[in-house]
């Protein structure tokens, strides 16, 4: 197939060279389709994705789609695109998401197709909107700039979860031959079956997440000023619609990082979740115009990284579970005084993930409503709120540590646009009582115990060594037998999703999911701390997440920060063993 002149070349070139070692990285095994989609970098072959594979993929999830919805060809598709593009392979992100829509039309397929580049959360906002059967977005949200990935939602409007996953891959294996005419993407132009939601989601979308708008009037007023950055992908337009949309005064956005460039030309990584090394030229913007409060996107606007400047002229970049907590808090407080919602509280809920800190469930166990914990990723977090709005309940919000908040019901995944406004909304009102988004901050953990979480992870390339780690986790005194401490720290309690123990249970039986396929032990200990280990999706890492809650009242945060450390000394020391298994360190 001379489809593509660039991607051939580069394979005829290998080819001329004799270099059986690269077409092995390049053709040795395909990309798998999981959960999250695809996700590697461009390039040629079966490993990257180009042309072909996306083809494939969607000739794959067409005809599994078609297979599960007889109605497929009267409710259609969604498919959307960020600024993403590869020089060298020719592939971009537009380009995947042309050639996908052409593959469903030539089905007979309805495709709404963005014709501009959009955030990551306005596909599962056009799939629930328009009651579709799908959605697919083509982002690699805030990897390194090589990349690209796929990213599927289900009729119900979050990322789909297991069993579909596989599903899917067994039809991308049993229709890999292209079908006629799969790459001349010009037919969809003319095609009664193309459609362009572009100007109906940005119409509606802003006009639903005003129902989060409970201060328009203090809006109006403020003198708070904000810097945005959206790190040289699709959030700029965007938040300054948004802000628009609450009567906020536009933020000042960084200039050289506001227009999309797929080389993000600024920053080492483009993920604001590094912290201050995205934030660089937003400090310095936000110095020379006197603003107090940074928002920052990841490249598909769809995670939030927010900073703020201290009385001391330091500035504080908010963990994402500090910015959780003070969502939580705001979120349910409006909820409490403005909201028209006839419910219960009884019948009110907000989610985090497992390997996010508690405070939510502190403050829900004090003013009455649910709180549940879900299996790490937006994917369990939307499900499981679908689950409970089709049973009538009010799902206010869910967050992940990672820089994800759902504050936005009409979103079942995270949504960095909504979310940086209704920061933007909560500032300008602690601003009107002389409170800092800090200030605020302690109140919440002084009314409902401090919270204090460290994370991070250590880097191993060998998959053996893992799995021996955590066997002997899983035999530490002799057989099927876990650890009872942790250095001086006593462990009383232990959950397996590796392989579905939870100590705590009274059958033994771990209440959430459990998949083999990967490793998670979370320990609890006597102390009121609580930690987990986890191996990543999609990166060779070992991770950990470690929180010591306190109830209210115990206000000695420089004691528990200090006992936190030293907890995760011991677990670093007696679990991970860094020298014996010669596991790298992150490092900042």
């Amino acid at each position: 197939y001379q489809q593509n002149p660039k991607t051939y070349a580069i394979v005829k070139q290998l080819l001329a060279e004799g270099n059986a070692g690269e077409l092995e990285k390049y053709f040795g095994s395909r990309m798998e389709f999981g959960t999250a989609g695809l996700r590697a970098a461009m390039g040629a072959g079966i490993s990257h994705m180009n042309d072909l594979t996306i083809i494939q993929t969607t000739q794959g999830f067409c005809r599994y789609l078609e297979k599960n919805f007889s109605d497929l060809k009267k409710r259609g598709v969604v498919i959307g695109f960020d600024a993403r593009a590869h020089l060298s392979s020719g592939g971009s992100s537009k380009r995947f998401a042309r050639l996908a829509a052409n593959t469903f039309i030539s089905q007979g397929v309805p495709v709404y197709l963005f014709s501009d580049i959009i955030p990551t959360p306005f596909v599962p906002y056009t799939v629930t909107h328009l009651k579709l059967c799908a959605g697919i977005m083509v982002t690699a949200s805030h990897n390194p700039k090589q990349d690209n990935g796929y990213k599927v939602y289900w009729e119900n409007g979050a990322q789909i979860i297991s069993p579909h996953d596989k599903g899917i891959s067994q039809a991308i294996e049993e229709n890999q031959e292209p079908w006629p005419q799969a790459w001349d993407d010009k037919l969809i132009d003319s095609s009664p079956l193309l459609h362009d939601p572009y100007a109906m989601v940005n119409k509606e979308y802003f006009k639903d997440i005003q129902k989060q708008c409970f201060y328009r009037n203090i809006n109006k007023e403020t003198n708070l000023k904000f810097v945005h950055t959206s790190v040289h992908g699709v959030g700029h337009k965007f938040v300054q619609l948004a802000f628009k949309a609450f009567d906020l005064s536009p933020p000042f956005a960084v200039p050289e990082q506001k227009d999309p460039d797929p080389d993000f030309p600024t920053v080492k990584y483009p993920n604001p979740e590094e912290g201050k090394g995205v934030l660089t030229l937003s400090f310095a913007l936000a110095e020379k115009d006197g603003a107090r409060i940074i928002l920052a996107n990841d490249p598909d606007a769809d995670r939030l990284a927010v900073a703020e400047k201290q009385e001391s002229g330091e500035w504080k970049v908010f963990s994402g579970n500090e910015l959780g907590a003070l969502l939580g808090w705001w979120i349910f407080t409006c909820w409490k005084n403005n909201s028209r919602d006839t419910r219960a509280i009884k019948d009110v809920y907000m989610l985090s993930s497992t390997v996010s800190s508690k405070i939510l469930r502190a403050i829900a166990l004090k003013e009455g409503f649910h709180f549940e914990e879900t299996l790490t990723g937006f994917k369990w977090m939307g499900n499981r709120a679908k689950q409970l709005m089709d049973q009538g309940k009010a799902v206010l919000f869910a967050f992940e540590e990672a820089i994800g908040y759902m504050c936005c019901p009409a979103v079942l995944d995270k949504d960095g646009v909504s979310a940086a406004v209704i920061t933007a909304e909560m500032a300008s009102f602690l601003a009107t009582r002389n409170l800092s988004l800090s200030q605020q901050l302690k109140a919440v953990y002084d009314e409902y115990g401090f919270h204090i979480t460290k994370a991070s992870y250590f880097i191993c390339h060998d998959p053996k060594v893992i799995q021996q780690l955590f066997d002997n986790l899983r035999n530490f005194d002799g057989k099927n037998t876990y650890p009872k401490s942790c250095g001086r720290f006593k462990v009383s309690g232990i959950r397996d999703l590796t392989t579905g123990y939870d100590s705590s249970q009274p059958d033994q039986k771990a209440i959430l999911p459990t998949s083999k396929s990967s490793q998670m032990i979370t320990f609890t200990f006597a102390n009121g701390g609580v930690a987990t280990m986890r191996t990543s999706g999609t990166e060779p890492k070992i991770k950990y997440y470690s929180e010591l809650c306190a109830p209210p009242g115990n206000s000695d945060v420089e004691q528990l920060k200090k006992e936190l450390d030293e907890l995760v000394n011991a677990l670093e020391k007696h679990f991970f063993e860094p020298e014996k298994n010669k596991l790298q360190r992150k490092t900042e």
